[in-house]
């Protein structure tokens, strides 16, 4: 593997290059130098997804005013509550 200025990929595809690092390393098709600098990358990355992950869960707090809320799977639940409280 070349060493090579990479962009930071966004959340999507940091993951899916972890989880083929991964893959390869389980694999064990990698010579040892290819391994340890993947596991490089794979820390990297890791590092890149829970950043990101961070920010989100901060942004969802600020936009829920600090609190946490369930996630609601199914749209029709939200509005039979809003129903419930409106009678």
């Amino acid at each position: 593997m070349a060493a090579k200025p990479q962009k930071t990929p966004n959340f999507e595809a940091a993951l899916a290059e972890l989880e083929q690092l991964v893959a390869d390393m389980e694999v064990g098709k990698l010579s040892l130098e290819d391994s340890l600098s993947s596991y490089q990358r794979g820390a990297e990355l890791l590092k890149i997804c829970r950043g990101r992950l961070e920010d989100v869960q901060q942004q969802v707090r600020i936009l829920e005013d600090g609190i946490l809320k369930d996630f609601i799977v199914n749209p029709a639940d939200s509005s039979d509550s809003s129903q419930k409280e409106e009678d």
